[in-house]
Order: C-alpha cells, then structure tokens, then sequence
C-alpha cells in the first residue's frame, strides 16, 4: 500500500522565494527561420508560449499533487532563438513557507513544450516522426530566499 503526503510547513516562516530555470528545445534552422519571421501558422508561438508559461505556473499544484499553493507575486520568461535552439529562462517570486523552484520548472517547461506544440507541423519527417527535435535539458538555475 501506497501513502502519500504533503509535506508539512506549518512551523516555517512566510519568506519571499524566487527561482529561476531554463531549459532549451533543437528544432530544424528552418523552423528557427519560421520563428524569427513569424511565419507559423497557428500563430506566435513565443506569444503563445510566454502566456502558457504564466498559466502553468499559476496552476503547478494542480498538476503536481504534492506542491503547496503559493502566493505568486511575479513570473517571467526570456527567451533566446539560436540557429537550431530556443532557450528560455523562466522567473518566478513569491512569498511563502515554500520554495518556488517547481513553479519555475513548470513555466520553463510549458514555455517549451507550447513551442514544440505549435512548431510540430514544422518538425516531422515524412513518417510523421520527430528525428531532431528535443527539449534537452531543464534545470533550476537559481533558488533564492530571503526575510521580507
């Protein structure tokens, strides 16, 4: 049998957290070239993906069963276009008795994934495969805290 928990923070203080992560996903030059011309037909997809990025950070507890609910005060993205690469950098801030380190995974992640979503048609070969395209890594890059 399977127990789960959260962990408890109760005795912790209230302390503003940030986090940052980044992450990056290898498309073809060509649809890099898409990217930097808007020139993808459901739209812009950095757009799109900074709003995705918002969104999920907001959400995270929902979609990971054992993150505390924050009070999140800011969340952002940066993001790079390389020759065959986006990079992204998401930022988030909060005040809580838990860090926000998943929080900014879950943002530099969906950034990338609605990237990859919008950009598919793009990427698939002439099976309908993925050949080169990866997210190839996601880290947390920092992890601050400090009193109010």
């Amino acid at each position: 049998m399977h127990r789960f928990s959260m962990v408890d923070i109760s005795a912790k203080e209230v302390i503003i957290r940030e986090a940052r992560a980044e992450g990056e996903i290898k498309l073809k030059p060509s649809t890099i070239a898409r990217l930097r011309s808007s020139r993808i037909e459901k739209g812009d997809a950095i757009a799109a993906a900074e709003i995705a990025a918002i969104m999920a950070t907001k959400d995270t507890p929902r979609i990971l069963p054992f993150c505390h609910t924050i009070p999140i005060s800011t969340v952002s993205t940066n993001h790079w276009l390389g020759k065959d690469s986006v990079k992204v950098e998401s930022y988030v801030k909060g005040q809580a008795k838990t860090g926000v380190e998943m929080e900014a995974l879950t943002a530099a992640a969906t950034f990338l994934l609605t990237i990859w979503d919008m950009t598919k048609q793009y990427e698939k070969d002439a099976n309908g495969q993925y050949p080169t395209t990866a997210i190839t890594y996601l880290r947390v890059k920092e992890k601050v805290k400090r009193k109010s």
